[in-house]
């Protein structure tokens, strides 16, 4: 998947079927079930992809446990069945993850006990495991570092957890493997409309050239996520918005906080809320918060009473109280959420259900949804521009369809360093093979080689140092002061892939340390 052949596809097509602006989840799945169904099918991503929200989950896979006991009995359904199928078709990125509800109350391990169990039985034959009682000798045993005074019980359960933005990649890849164009850093500007005001496809701007294209399709999808409401106001001329941003943000810590491979699920907050301790990439991401915020913005800052929050309310359970010293990186986030009907303040009352919302001159939005229903909520959106455009489409075929780099699950190894490339792994090696040179580390502290640089760049269409360290290799989710430090030597090795020269290498690196010091709460001084 390199950009330039994109390119090249782009050019050489008169029309389109479809054409997806936004390469999130969203976008990514409708853009797959587009071009399985034999449909030329275009992405348009005005950045990287899920350089949004979708990079910047809590990386779980889950039905809502919180939404079951709101009663959203029909989203918990669906987003249990999506929740198996991911762990079918993107095996090398799911994993099947035990959280525990630790209880300082007597009735609280019966409660959620029940609770759970009626969770479990929801996922139907794509459960996951059965959820259990434990005593609080056990508790501690799983989950040493917990504060044991008045500790009860604790309540086992399993949901799923993945890596959102190595997701999001291979469903670029899936895409073009199925005939399908993706190209990243092109922006959506304009929405072109025939002599009926109908859509008739999009002008757009290379942000890496200026060059403008006018892009004739039958269709087009708008699933740009917090961003939707850009779109729908180039479509009507009007301040109509469709979803309301809501920020969440997560720390990242060492995993000595909580040295054990189960995930904490803290089930109830001082604002009622939930919230997760779950440990990734051999570290512990911990959220989040749920803010409504009044404006998108591609880099979202944490604000000072979300992370005293998180602080506060993990100090209350950890014999080890973070501090912001402590922090390795913080990221934030912002959910699209569909906009309530009545203005209102709390989260609370904005749906999490996604809806499918068609305009006057025929422009698709989806909005609302979440990462583990990305499928559904594809499927959902195509059915509708196939109907509204009258497109002839096979039917959806992405309930049984494996992701790039899934492999059998005999295979998936999640001790492996380079596990999250699944099938990809083989051509990586080779790669150091090739050049010996390139199986060094990026830093002396973490796994990710050289070879991933370069594999990045090659076929997953990397275009800056940050597409690199924050989407392709996780490093700056996971210690931006690390990821700050490698910068330099992922720059060089791009240029050298990429025919960059000198200014090039100095822009990138002040540009992503830049960028980087934004995840850190104490500033770093760069060596």
């Amino acid at each position: 998947m390199q950009r330039d052949i994109e390119m090249g596809k782009l050019r050489a097509e008169d029309e389109w079927d479809v054409v997806v602006i936004g390469g999130g989840a969203s976008g990514l799945g409708a853009a797959l079930d587009a071009s399985t169904r034999g449909l030329k099918t275009l992405l348009l991503e005005s950045h990287d992809f899920a350089k949004g929200t979708s990079s910047r989950s809590t990386k779980l896979v889950h039905g809502g446990v919180r939404y079951l006991a709101q009663g959203y009995i029909d989203l918990v359904f669906e987003a249990l069945h999506e929740r198996g199928l991911i762990a079918k078709n993107a095996r090398h990125l799911f994993n099947n993850q035990s959280f525990i509800i630790p209880n300082y109350s007597w009735w609280g391990g019966f409660y959620y006990k029940i609770g759970l169990s009626i969770y479990d039985l929801m996922a139907r034959k794509l459960r996951l495991g059965k959820t259990t009682l434990i005593n609080a000798t056990q508790t501690l045993q799983k989950l040493p570092t917990l504060i044991k005074q008045g500790l009860c019980s604790g309540i086992i359960y399993q949901d799923g957890q993945f890596d959102d933005a190595r997701l999001a990649i291979n469903l670029a890849q899936s895409i073009v493997e199925h005939e399908g164009v993706v190209i990243n850093y092109m922006q959506v500007t304009d929405l072109l409309k025939d002599k009926n005001d109908k859509i008739s496809g999009v002008e757009a701007t290379d942000i890496q050239t200026h060059e403008v294209f006018q892009i004739k399709s039958k269709s087009v999808i708008n699933a740009t996520g917090v961003f939707t409401n850009n779109i729908v106001q180039i479509d009507e001329k009007s301040d109509r918005k469709l979803v309301v941003p809501s920020q969440g943000i997560h720390l990242v810590l060492d995993q000595s906080f909580l040295p054990s491979k189960d995930a904490l699920m803290i089930p109830k907050t001082s604002d009622g809320r939930v919230l997760f301790a779950v440990p990734w990439h051999d570290k512990l991401v911990v959220g989040t918060t749920d803010v409504l915020v009044d404006h998108a913005e591609f880099e979202p800052q944490p604000l000072q009473n979300e992370v005293d929050f998180i602080l506060a309310t993990v100090a209350k359970y950890l014999t080890k109280a973070p501090t912001r010293e402590d922090v390795l990186s913080v990221f934030a986030g912002l959910r699209p959420l569909a906009a309530p009907e009545k203005k209102g303040k709390s989260t609370k009352e904005v749906s999490r259900s996604h809806k499918v919302i068609v305009s006057d001159s025929h422009l698709v939005t989806i909005t609302g949804g979440k990462w583990t229903t990305y499928r559904k909520m594809a499927e959902d959106v195509v059915n509708k521009a196939v109907e509204v455009a009258h497109l002839k489409a096979a039917s959806c075929v992405t309930e049984d369809l494996p992701i790039h780099g899934c492999v059998p699950k005999e295979d998936v190894d999640l001790s492996h360093p380079l596990y999250i490339y699944g099938s990809d792994i083989p051509h990586i090696k080779h790669l150091a093979l090739e050049n010996p040179e390139w199986s060094k580390k990026i830093h002396p502290d973490y796994s990710y080689t050289q070879s991933e640089v370069i594999w990045a760049v090659r076929e997953e269409m990397a275009q800056t140092v940050e597409d690199v360290l924050a989407r392709r290799v996780r490093l700056l989710f996971l210690d931006a002061r690390a990821a700050i430090d490698s910068a330099p030597g992922v720059a060089r090795l791009m240029a050298k892939e990429l025919g960059k020269d000198e200014a090039w290498i100095q822009a990138q690196i002040q540009e992503f340390i830049e960028i980087a010091q934004h995840y850190l709460l104490v500033k770093y001084t760069v060596k």
